[in-house]
Protein backbone atom coordinates (compact mmCIF):
# COMPACT_ATOMS: atom_id res chain seq x y z
CA UNK A 1 0.00 0.00 0.00
CA UNK A 2 1.60 3.37 -1.22
CA UNK A 3 0.94 6.23 1.74
CA UNK A 4 1.91 9.87 0.37
CA UNK A 5 3.68 12.50 2.40
CA UNK A 6 1.16 15.28 3.62
CA UNK A 7 1.52 15.83 7.16
CA UNK A 8 4.89 14.91 8.38
CA UNK A 9 3.85 16.26 11.85
CA UNK A 10 1.77 13.09 12.53
CA UNK A 11 3.14 10.56 15.29
CA UNK A 12 2.94 7.01 15.63
CA UNK A 13 1.37 7.77 18.88
CA UNK A 14 -1.34 9.79 17.46
CA UNK A 15 -1.92 6.82 15.12
CA UNK A 16 -2.03 4.66 17.83
CA UNK A 17 -4.28 6.41 20.05
CA UNK A 18 -6.84 7.12 17.18
CA UNK A 19 -6.46 3.11 16.40
CA UNK A 20 -7.32 1.92 19.82
CA UNK A 21 -4.04 0.27 19.40
CA UNK A 22 -0.04 0.21 21.18
CA UNK A 23 2.78 2.14 19.01
CA UNK A 24 4.66 -1.29 19.02
CA UNK A 25 1.70 -2.51 16.76
CA UNK A 26 1.93 0.98 14.67
CA UNK A 27 5.18 0.18 14.01
CA UNK A 28 4.89 -3.40 12.96
CA UNK A 29 2.16 -2.47 10.61
CA UNK A 30 4.79 0.41 8.55
CA UNK A 31 7.11 -1.75 8.68
CA UNK A 32 5.58 -5.04 7.65
CA UNK A 33 7.07 -7.01 10.05
CA UNK A 34 4.36 -9.33 10.64
CA UNK A 35 2.11 -10.20 14.46
CA UNK A 36 -0.66 -7.97 13.49
CA UNK A 37 -4.09 -9.49 13.35
CA UNK A 38 -5.65 -8.94 9.89
CA UNK A 39 -8.43 -6.61 11.23
CA UNK A 40 -6.27 -4.28 13.36
CA UNK A 41 -3.84 -4.01 10.83
CA UNK A 42 -6.56 -3.12 8.48
CA UNK A 43 -7.95 -0.22 11.10
CA UNK A 44 -4.26 1.07 11.20
CA UNK A 45 -3.78 1.21 7.50
CA UNK A 46 -6.91 3.05 7.13
CA UNK A 47 -6.06 5.43 9.46
CA UNK A 48 -2.83 5.93 8.20
CA UNK A 49 -4.52 6.89 4.61
CA UNK A 50 -6.61 9.56 6.50
CA UNK A 51 -4.13 10.97 8.29
CA UNK A 52 -1.51 10.61 5.55
CA UNK A 53 1.64 9.94 7.42
CA UNK A 54 4.85 9.02 6.34
CA UNK A 55 7.47 8.09 8.73
CA UNK A 56 10.55 10.55 8.37
CA UNK A 57 13.01 8.40 7.21
CA UNK A 58 15.78 11.09 7.04
CA UNK A 59 15.58 12.01 10.19
CA UNK A 60 15.37 8.25 11.19
CA UNK A 61 18.84 7.89 9.25
CA UNK A 62 20.06 10.87 10.90
CA UNK A 63 19.72 9.50 14.27
CA UNK A 64 20.92 6.26 13.40
CA UNK A 65 24.30 5.19 14.53
CA UNK A 66 23.93 2.15 11.79
CA UNK A 67 26.25 2.28 9.15
CA UNK A 68 26.36 0.61 5.97
CA UNK A 69 29.26 -0.70 4.13
CA UNK A 70 29.11 -0.83 0.32
CA UNK A 71 31.60 -1.92 -2.10
CA UNK A 72 31.49 -0.82 -6.04
CA UNK A 73 33.14 -2.99 -8.63
CA UNK A 74 34.09 -1.00 -11.81
CA UNK A 75 36.91 -1.23 -14.26
CA UNK A 76 39.79 0.96 -13.15
CA UNK A 77 40.18 4.17 -15.37
CA UNK A 78 43.15 3.44 -15.72
CA UNK A 79 42.88 1.27 -18.72
CA UNK A 80 39.98 3.03 -19.83
CA UNK A 81 39.23 6.63 -19.47
CA UNK A 82 35.47 6.08 -20.05
CA UNK A 83 35.37 4.97 -16.77
CA UNK A 84 36.81 8.03 -14.85
CA UNK A 85 32.40 9.03 -14.86
CA UNK A 86 31.38 6.19 -12.98
CA UNK A 87 34.09 7.03 -10.41
CA UNK A 88 33.14 10.33 -10.14
CA UNK A 89 29.44 10.11 -10.12
CA UNK A 90 30.18 7.05 -7.57
CA UNK A 91 32.63 9.15 -5.21
CA UNK A 92 30.03 11.97 -5.10
CA UNK A 93 27.00 9.90 -3.75
CA UNK A 94 29.60 8.76 -1.50
CA UNK A 95 30.42 12.24 -0.31
CA UNK A 96 26.49 13.14 -0.51
CA UNK A 97 25.40 10.19 1.85
CA UNK A 98 28.10 9.79 4.30
CA UNK A 99 25.58 11.57 6.72
CA UNK A 100 23.53 8.87 6.72
CA UNK A 101 26.32 6.02 7.67
CA UNK A 102 27.47 5.03 4.22
CA UNK A 103 31.02 3.79 3.76
CA UNK A 104 31.98 3.08 0.54
CA UNK A 105 34.65 0.53 -0.57
CA UNK A 106 35.96 1.03 -4.28
CA UNK A 107 37.59 -1.88 -6.19
CA UNK A 108 38.64 -1.89 -9.62
CA UNK A 109 39.97 -3.96 -11.99
CA UNK A 110 41.50 -4.70 -15.60
CA UNK A 111 38.93 -4.54 -17.74
CA UNK A 112 40.73 -6.59 -20.54
CA UNK A 113 41.42 -9.19 -18.11
CA UNK A 114 39.01 -11.66 -16.73
CA UNK A 115 41.47 -13.06 -14.06
CA UNK A 116 41.71 -9.40 -12.88
CA UNK A 117 37.99 -8.96 -12.37
CA UNK A 118 37.92 -12.19 -10.70
CA UNK A 119 40.15 -11.10 -8.27
CA UNK A 120 38.78 -8.17 -7.76
CA UNK A 121 34.83 -9.66 -7.13
CA UNK A 122 36.54 -12.37 -4.60
CA UNK A 123 37.97 -9.57 -2.65
CA UNK A 124 34.12 -7.70 -2.48
CA UNK A 125 33.04 -10.85 -1.55
CA UNK A 126 35.71 -11.23 1.03
CA UNK A 127 34.58 -7.92 2.28
CA UNK A 128 31.51 -8.56 3.59
CA UNK A 129 29.66 -5.45 2.42
CA UNK A 130 25.79 -4.44 3.07
CA UNK A 131 25.37 -3.58 -0.85
CA UNK A 132 27.32 -3.82 -3.86
CA UNK A 133 27.38 -1.85 -7.05
CA UNK A 134 29.22 -3.62 -9.63
CA UNK A 135 29.66 -3.20 -13.80
CA UNK A 136 29.19 -7.54 -14.96
CA UNK A 137 31.41 -6.66 -18.10
CA UNK A 138 32.72 -10.45 -17.91
CA UNK A 139 29.51 -12.53 -18.52
CA UNK A 140 30.63 -15.82 -17.88
CA UNK A 141 33.06 -15.43 -14.56
CA UNK A 142 30.40 -12.88 -12.70
CA UNK A 143 27.44 -15.53 -13.07
CA UNK A 144 29.03 -17.83 -9.20
CA UNK A 145 29.69 -14.35 -7.87
CA UNK A 146 25.57 -13.61 -8.55
CA UNK A 147 24.42 -16.95 -6.94
CA UNK A 148 27.10 -16.40 -4.10
CA UNK A 149 25.69 -12.61 -3.25
CA UNK A 150 22.07 -13.77 -3.74
CA UNK A 151 22.79 -16.68 -0.98
CA UNK A 152 24.02 -14.68 1.32
CA UNK A 153 21.21 -11.67 0.68
CA UNK A 154 23.09 -8.93 -0.27
CA UNK A 155 21.24 -6.71 -2.47
CA UNK A 156 23.72 -5.18 -5.56
CA UNK A 157 22.88 -3.23 -8.30
CA UNK A 158 24.50 -3.66 -11.59
CA UNK A 159 26.12 -0.57 -13.83
CA UNK A 160 26.25 0.24 -17.31
CA UNK A 161 26.10 -3.78 -18.43
CA UNK A 162 22.83 -5.49 -17.71
CA UNK A 163 22.41 -9.51 -17.51
CA UNK A 164 18.50 -10.11 -17.17
CA UNK A 165 17.88 -12.73 -14.28
CA UNK A 166 20.51 -12.18 -12.24
CA UNK A 167 18.71 -11.56 -8.99
CA UNK A 168 19.85 -7.32 -9.25
CA UNK A 169 17.91 -5.36 -6.83
CA UNK A 170 18.13 -3.03 -9.90
CA UNK A 171 20.05 -2.52 -12.95
CA UNK A 172 21.49 1.33 -13.82
CA UNK A 173 22.17 2.64 -17.60
CA UNK A 174 21.32 2.57 -20.74
CA UNK A 175 18.98 0.01 -22.65
CA UNK A 176 21.80 -1.27 -24.60
CA UNK A 177 19.35 -3.13 -27.73
CA UNK A 178 17.44 0.25 -28.05
CA UNK A 179 21.14 2.13 -28.02
CA UNK A 180 21.93 -0.36 -30.99
CA UNK A 181 18.40 0.53 -32.70
CA UNK A 182 18.68 4.44 -32.10
CA UNK A 183 22.71 3.98 -33.91
CA UNK A 184 21.04 2.40 -36.62
CA UNK A 185 18.22 4.66 -37.48
CA UNK A 186 21.47 7.68 -37.10
CA UNK A 187 23.44 6.15 -39.54
CA UNK A 188 20.83 5.33 -42.12
CA UNK A 189 20.15 8.70 -41.69
CA UNK A 190 21.28 11.13 -44.76
CA UNK A 191 22.85 7.98 -46.41
CA UNK A 192 23.14 8.88 -49.96
CA UNK A 193 21.96 5.07 -51.50
CA UNK A 194 22.86 1.42 -51.02
CA UNK A 195 26.61 1.08 -49.40
CA UNK A 196 28.41 -0.80 -46.54
CA UNK A 197 27.93 -0.49 -43.04
CA UNK A 198 30.79 -1.58 -40.50
CA UNK A 199 29.98 -2.38 -37.01
CA UNK A 200 33.07 -2.22 -35.00
CA UNK A 201 34.29 -3.39 -31.41
CA UNK A 202 37.69 -2.61 -30.33
CA UNK A 203 39.29 -4.42 -27.74
CA UNK A 204 36.34 -6.66 -26.58
CA UNK A 205 35.64 -10.13 -25.90
CA UNK A 206 32.23 -9.90 -27.74
CA UNK A 207 31.00 -13.37 -26.53
CA UNK A 208 31.32 -12.61 -22.99
CA UNK A 209 30.20 -8.99 -23.32
CA UNK A 210 26.42 -8.97 -22.81
CA UNK A 211 26.11 -5.27 -23.74
CA UNK A 212 28.19 -5.52 -26.91
CA UNK A 213 25.85 -7.98 -28.49
CA UNK A 214 22.57 -6.24 -27.63
CA UNK A 215 24.08 -3.07 -29.33
CA UNK A 216 24.90 -4.92 -32.29
CA UNK A 217 22.10 -7.36 -32.24
CA UNK A 218 19.59 -3.65 -31.78
CA UNK A 219 21.78 -1.98 -34.92
CA UNK A 220 20.94 -5.14 -37.10
CA UNK A 221 17.60 -5.22 -36.06
CA UNK A 222 17.19 -1.31 -37.12
CA UNK A 223 17.64 -2.16 -40.66
CA UNK A 224 16.05 -5.70 -40.56
CA UNK A 225 12.75 -4.33 -39.40
CA UNK A 226 12.58 -1.28 -41.74
CA UNK A 227 13.56 -3.77 -44.85
CA UNK A 228 16.46 -2.32 -45.75
CA UNK A 229 18.88 -5.28 -45.89
CA UNK A 230 19.14 -5.59 -49.73
CA UNK A 231 20.21 -1.84 -49.42
CA UNK A 232 22.39 -1.86 -47.13
CA UNK A 233 25.30 -4.61 -46.36
CA UNK A 234 25.61 -5.00 -42.59
CA UNK A 235 29.48 -6.60 -41.19
CA UNK A 236 30.84 -6.53 -38.47
CA UNK A 237 34.94 -6.48 -37.11
CA UNK A 238 36.77 -6.41 -34.21
CA UNK A 239 40.21 -4.63 -33.82
CA UNK A 240 42.73 -4.90 -30.77
CA UNK A 241 44.85 -2.01 -30.37
CA UNK A 242 47.54 -3.09 -27.76
CA UNK A 243 50.01 -2.97 -30.79
CA UNK A 244 49.22 0.18 -33.09
CA UNK A 245 50.60 -0.98 -35.99
CA UNK A 246 49.12 -3.88 -36.30
CA UNK A 247 45.84 -2.43 -35.44
CA UNK A 248 46.55 0.22 -38.04
CA UNK A 249 47.32 -2.24 -40.98
CA UNK A 250 44.01 -3.94 -40.21
CA UNK A 251 41.57 -1.54 -39.61
CA UNK A 252 43.55 -0.36 -43.20
CA UNK A 253 42.76 -3.29 -44.60
CA UNK A 254 39.04 -3.85 -43.67
CA UNK A 255 38.26 -0.64 -44.95
CA UNK A 256 40.01 -1.61 -48.26
CA UNK A 257 38.12 -4.78 -48.81
CA UNK A 258 35.21 -3.18 -48.09
CA UNK A 259 33.85 -1.98 -50.95
CA UNK A 260 31.58 1.27 -50.65
CA UNK A 261 32.21 1.92 -47.19
CA UNK A 262 30.21 4.85 -46.11
CA UNK A 263 29.66 4.70 -42.40
CA UNK A 264 31.03 2.84 -39.07
CA UNK A 265 29.36 2.14 -35.43
CA UNK A 266 31.76 2.09 -33.02
CA UNK A 267 29.88 -0.06 -30.31
CA UNK A 268 32.18 1.84 -27.59
CA UNK A 269 33.69 4.80 -26.44
CA UNK A 270 37.02 4.19 -28.44
CA UNK A 271 35.13 5.80 -31.58
CA UNK A 272 38.28 8.33 -31.24
CA UNK A 273 40.87 5.33 -32.21
CA UNK A 274 39.01 5.13 -35.89
CA UNK A 275 38.43 8.56 -36.58
CA UNK A 276 42.23 9.66 -35.47
CA UNK A 277 42.83 7.23 -38.26
CA UNK A 278 40.89 8.78 -40.97
CA UNK A 279 42.67 11.86 -40.29
CA UNK A 280 45.77 10.79 -40.51
CA UNK A 281 44.92 8.79 -43.55
CA UNK A 282 42.91 11.90 -44.93
CA UNK A 283 39.49 9.92 -45.29
CA UNK A 284 36.16 11.65 -44.92
CA UNK A 285 33.73 10.04 -46.39
CA UNK A 286 32.90 7.57 -44.04
CA UNK A 287 30.45 8.43 -41.43
CA UNK A 288 31.62 7.20 -37.91
CA UNK A 289 28.59 6.78 -34.83
CA UNK A 290 30.01 5.74 -31.41
CA UNK A 291 29.42 6.19 -27.91
CA UNK A 292 30.35 8.85 -24.94
CA UNK A 293 31.83 12.13 -24.06
CA UNK A 294 35.36 11.57 -23.79
CA UNK A 295 37.71 14.34 -24.75
CA UNK A 296 39.43 12.55 -27.50
CA UNK A 297 35.94 11.84 -28.96
CA UNK A 298 34.65 15.74 -28.65
CA UNK A 299 37.88 16.33 -29.99
CA UNK A 300 37.25 14.50 -33.31
CA UNK A 301 33.46 15.33 -33.45
CA UNK A 302 34.57 18.98 -33.59
CA UNK A 303 36.58 18.40 -36.23
CA UNK A 304 33.85 16.68 -37.98
CA UNK A 305 35.88 12.96 -38.33
CA UNK A 306 33.02 11.31 -35.75
CA UNK A 307 29.78 12.76 -36.95
CA UNK A 308 27.62 11.10 -33.79
CA UNK A 309 28.19 10.34 -30.12
CA UNK A 310 25.40 8.28 -28.02
CA UNK A 311 26.03 9.63 -24.29
CA UNK A 312 25.60 6.95 -21.79
CA UNK A 313 25.72 9.53 -18.69
CA UNK A 314 28.58 7.69 -16.58
CA UNK A 315 28.68 10.42 -14.24
CA UNK A 316 24.88 9.95 -13.72
CA UNK A 317 25.28 5.72 -13.84
CA UNK A 318 27.60 5.84 -10.61
CA UNK A 319 25.96 8.60 -8.80
CA UNK A 320 22.45 6.57 -9.26
CA UNK A 321 23.62 3.22 -8.48
CA UNK A 322 25.04 4.30 -5.46
CA UNK A 323 21.79 6.19 -4.65
CA UNK A 324 19.73 2.98 -5.25
CA UNK A 325 21.42 1.06 -2.78
CA UNK A 326 21.29 3.56 -0.24
CA UNK A 327 17.31 4.43 -0.93
CA UNK A 328 17.10 0.27 0.14
CA UNK A 329 19.52 0.22 2.84
CA UNK A 330 18.96 3.23 4.74
CA UNK A 331 15.17 4.21 3.98
CA UNK A 332 13.80 0.73 3.14
CA UNK A 333 12.28 2.51 -0.36
CA UNK A 334 11.12 -0.05 -3.23
CA UNK A 335 13.48 0.39 -5.82
CA UNK A 336 12.80 -0.41 -9.46
CA UNK A 337 13.97 -2.87 -11.16
CA UNK A 338 15.41 -1.06 -14.23
CA UNK A 339 16.68 2.67 -13.88
CA UNK A 340 17.50 3.61 -18.20
CA UNK A 341 18.94 6.79 -18.76
CA UNK A 342 17.94 8.88 -21.55
CA UNK A 343 19.95 8.05 -24.81
CA UNK A 344 21.42 11.82 -25.78
CA UNK A 345 22.59 11.81 -29.25
CA UNK A 346 25.52 14.72 -29.55
CA UNK A 347 26.80 16.70 -32.29
CA UNK A 348 29.55 19.63 -32.21
CA UNK A 349 26.52 21.39 -32.38
CA UNK A 350 24.98 20.76 -28.98
CA UNK A 351 28.06 19.27 -26.99
CA UNK A 352 28.52 22.08 -24.95
CA UNK A 353 25.23 21.31 -23.19
CA UNK A 354 27.02 18.33 -21.84
CA UNK A 355 30.55 18.89 -21.46
CA UNK A 356 30.16 22.11 -20.11
CA UNK A 357 31.34 24.74 -22.18
CA UNK A 358 27.69 26.41 -22.39
CA UNK A 359 25.96 28.04 -19.78
CA UNK A 360 23.03 25.69 -20.18
CA UNK A 361 24.96 22.78 -19.41
CA UNK A 362 23.28 22.00 -16.06
CA UNK A 363 20.10 21.44 -16.91
CA UNK A 364 19.39 17.73 -16.95
CA UNK A 365 19.32 16.62 -13.36
CA UNK A 366 21.12 12.91 -14.29
CA UNK A 367 24.11 14.70 -14.86
CA UNK A 368 25.88 15.27 -11.51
Amino acid sequence: MSITIRNTNTRIKDIAAKAGVSTGTVDRVIHQRGHVAPDVQKRVLKILKEMNYEPNLIARALGSNKTYRIASLIPDPAYDPYWNGQKEGIEKAAAASKQYGINIQEFAFNPYDAESYVEQAARVSASKPDGILISPVFFRETHPFFLEWQAQNIPFVQLHTQIPESGALSYVGQDSYQSGLLAGKIVHFGQPGACSILIVHIDEEIDNAAHLINKEQGFRDYFEQNGFNNQYKLTSAEIKKSDLTAFADKLGKIIKDTPNLQSMFITSSKVHEIANYLERKNINHIKLVGYDLLPQNIKCLNKGYISFLINQNPKGQGYLGIQQLVNHLVFKKDVPDLSYLPLDVVTKENAGYYTGSSTASDGHQLYV
